[in-house]
């Protein structure tokens, strides 16, 4: 076995049993047996059909945030914006589908939707590439900055122009039936864009590795200079890679509009930018890895929803959040400390050439 594939099964495997062994001790403080509670869980998350469709419902808007991270990710820049752009897709989602909603066939309706969500959320990335490309902005300033501006807009339109009808709570009319993502598992909420964002990471995978578009991208993430030197133009590179990344963040937005929430609330999903970007670190950038690693960070949603309902025992409901974000911190660990064995050993190499 390769040493990077070893280092970073390892590590990996090694931050997830650590973050649930950490979320074990904080049951142990509240005088709860982790075991039970977890046995519970899991127990339960593999003989329920409709649990185990949570799961990758779940997943389903963390694989999109995940591939938006991980593609420029590969051009050695930072998204740290996809909360804002799946925002943008939700509101682009949300509105066209009010305003089709019944006047064309579901079909033509869902899939003009999500070129639309798509679209929103991708001309925001491609602002920030342009800013990258142009003024040699940070990207990495603006993209987290722009998720509050992408926020701002969604509560002004929640208040205004996209109110629901009686106009007493900040959020939109629901859409009707014609305008909901099919259930692919009867049974289960499980929609057909868990389908869309495999094919979406299959897809993003053959760009990257595949095309001549995917190589400019790598080359210029591996070595700018020596890319723009062999003729490669990195600023169009830039803005190509974040409109492509903001794209994948909208249809997230879609997914969960049409497919989950079937209206616009404030604030909701709030998470789910952030933890595309652990879910992007575990799987080390690769867009196969991605699909697998957000079906484990579905898992462990669904397993702090069940802990939290599991009949005499008093879960607090913030277990879900602690067991993702204790994992996702030693995720991120791991990442640095797998650089830090890989430096290491690129030394040793140089001193055994002298």
């Amino acid at each position: 076995m390769n040493t990077k594939i070893r280092d970073l099964i390892v590590t990996n495997a090694a931050a997830i049993i650590a973050g649930l062994l950490l979320s074990g001790l904080m049951l142990l403080l509240l005088h709860i047996n982790p075991v039970e509670v977890f046995v519970y869980s899991i127990n339960t998350m593999f003989t329920d059909k409709y649990t185990m469709g949570e799961v990758f419902l779940k997943a389903t808007p963390l694989i999109f945030t995940a591939l938006a991270f991980a593609f420029t990710f590969k051009a050695n820049l930072f998204n740290i914006g996809a909360q804002g752009q799946f925002y943008m897709g939700s509101i682009a989602a949300i509105t066209l589908s009010l305003q089709l909603d019944g006047k064309v066939p579901t079909a033509v309706l869902l899939i003009l939707v999500c070129l639309t969500a798509a679209l929103a959320g991708g001309l925001m990335g491609a602002l920030i590439g342009f800013l990258k490309a142009r003024y040699k902005a940070n990207e990495f300033l603006v993209s987290m900055m722009s998720t509050y501006v992408a926020l701002a807009v969604m509560n002004y339109l929640l208040r205004t122009f996209l109110k629901e009808s009686k106009g007493e709570y900040p959020q939109t009319d629901a859409i009707t039936r014609s305008a909901w993502l099919p259930v692919i598992v009867k049974g289960t909420r499980l929609h057909i864009g868990f389908v869309l964002a495999v094919l979406a990471a299959v897809g993003i995978w053959v760009l990257l590795y595949k095309t001549p578009l995917g190589y400019r991208i790598r080359a210029v993430g591996s070595n700018a200079s020596a890319a723009r030197m062999s003729g490669i133009d990195s600023n169009k590179i830039f803005v190509t890679a974040f409109f492509i990344s903001g794209a994948l963040a909208g249809a997230a937005g879609f997914t969960e509009v049409n497919g989950v929430q079937h209206m616009l609330i404030q604030d909701f999903n709030s998470g789910v930018g952030s933890a595309g970007l652990g879910i992007a670190i575990l799987a080390n950038a690769n867009p196969i890895g991605i699909i697998f690693a957000s079906i484990l960070f579905g898992a462990l949603g669904v397993m702090g929803n069940l802990m939290g309902r599991m009949p005499g025992v008093n879960v607090p409901a913030s277990i879900v959040d602690l067991m993702q974000g204790f994992v996702m911190l030693f995720v991120i660990i791991s990442y640095f400390f797998r650089h830090y064995l890989e430096n290491r050993r690129e030394k040793r190499k140089l001193q055994k050439g002298a």
